[in-house]
Formats: structure tokens, C-alpha cells, sequence
């Protein structure tokens, strides 16, 4: 059995986690922080980042590995395409959306949610690089209602669990959504996301964790 490890408020935890309820796969989830030194955490994730999983053959660490392994193990149902070339779209859009989305966002993250300050200099090159790669999401994404097409994919795991925080970082930094400010609108695309029992139970066990003292 798979135990996901990490911690329920991280966003790359909750995007391995609602892959593995898609698959209805049995797995257990063991919290850890991150930077943790001991050695049970760096035998499994060298860098002490989360998530990371223990398997019966070992441990895992990076989200799209991660993702990829338990669509290989669990492969129904299918969460990439049978096709080659879909498939691969939906991987790049994970990519996308990871890399050029979330990871660009991220720097905002310190003042936009946890009481920090980010440096004027930095909000105004992350808006510039925010922008110009949101019109480029705009090219890949479809809504058509999901983020790749009309197939739920692994995709939607990574979409559902990282737009509505580039959408709330950059409202709380620059006082709009830079994706709405685009023509993105997110709003109806999460709130059919949400209405699956895996994004419920994410949501859910997310506000509960954000709740503890």
C-alpha cells in the first residue's frame, strides 16, 4: 500500500492525493513538514520536500513522478490518454501550469498568505512574468469543461488544486486575478471540479488542517 507523506495545506500534496482517491487506491497518509533532517524523510526525499510517497519498493519524491507511478499502477481509471499525443498534452500542461503558473506565483506566496513581505521589485517582475505566461495558458487551456478537453485527466488534479491560488496571490498582492484580468475566468471550471467526491474530500481535509492551532 502507498503511503502519501506530507502535509494536507500543501497544494502538491493535495494534487497527489486527489489522483490516488480518482483511482480509489488504498493508501495511507503519514504527516510531515517540510525541512525535516530525519533520515526516514531524506531516504525517500533527498531534499526534504513533500510530497513524497512510501511504496512496498521504495520511496518517491516529485509530484509528476509520483503521478505517473500511480497512474501505471492504478491504470483504471485512466486518468492520461490511451493516444499518445493526448497524452502528452495533458503532461504539458501539467508542466505548464506548474512551471509557469504556480512556480512563478509562488514568490508571491510569503506576503499573500502568510504574513510576509515580498519586495516591490519582485511583485513587479512576477506581474510581468504572470501575465505574459497567463495569455499563454489562455492558448493551451480548453475548459471544454476540462482543462485539456472532455476527459477528466491528471491535469484537472494539478488545475483544481493550483489556479485558485495564483488567482488569490495575485488579488491579495495586485488587487485583481490576473487570470480573470485576462479572460481567464476560473470560477466555473473549479466549481465543477468541486462537485467530485476527490476535490471534496481534498477541500475538506485542507480546511480542517488550516483549522488546527
Amino acid at each position: 500500500m502507498i503511503t502519501l507523506c506530507g502535509f494536507a495545506v500543501s497544494n502538491y500534496y493535495n494534487i497527489v492525493k486527489m489522483a490516488l482517491l480518482e483511482k480509489a487506491a488504498l493508501f495511507s497518509e503519514e504527516l510531515v513538514k517540510t525541512a525535516s533532517r530525519e533520515e526516514s524523510v531524506l531516504s525517500c526525499s533527498p531534499l526534504a520536500k513533500i510530497p513524497f510517497i512510501r511504496t512496498p519498493q521504495g520511496g518517491l519524491c516529485e509530484s509528476q513522478a509520483i503521478l505517473e507511478f500511480i497512474e501505471a499502477t492504478y491504470p483504471q481509471p485512466a486518468l492520461l490518454p490511451s493516444d499518445p499525443y493526448a497524452a502528452a498534452k495533458v503532461r504539458e500542461m501539467i508542466t505548464f501550469i506548474n512551471l509557469h503558473l504556480e512556480l512563478v506565483a509562488r514568490e508571491l506566496y510569503s506576503q499573500a498568505f502568510f504574513g510576509g513581505t515580498v519586495s516591490e521589485a519582485t511583485q513587479a517582475r512576477v506581474r510581468k512574468h504572470l501575465e505574459k505566461n497567463i495569455v499563454g495558458f489562455k492558448r493551451l487551456a480548453k475548459f471544454s469543461p476540462y482543462v485539456v478537453g472532455d476527459t477528466f485527466t491528471l491535469a484537472d488534479c494539478v488545475a483544481f488544486n493550483n489556479l485558485p491560488l495564483i488567482a488569490m496571490a495575485s488579488r491579495a498582492i495586485y488587487g485583481e486575478d490576473l487570470l480573470l484580468a485576462a479572460g481567464v475566468d476560473t470560477k466555473p471550471y473549479i466549481k465543477l471540479i468541486g462537485e467530485r467526491s476527490s476535490a471534496q474530500k481534498v477541500v475538506a481535509d485542507r480546511k480542517a488542517a488550516t483549522a488546527k492551532p
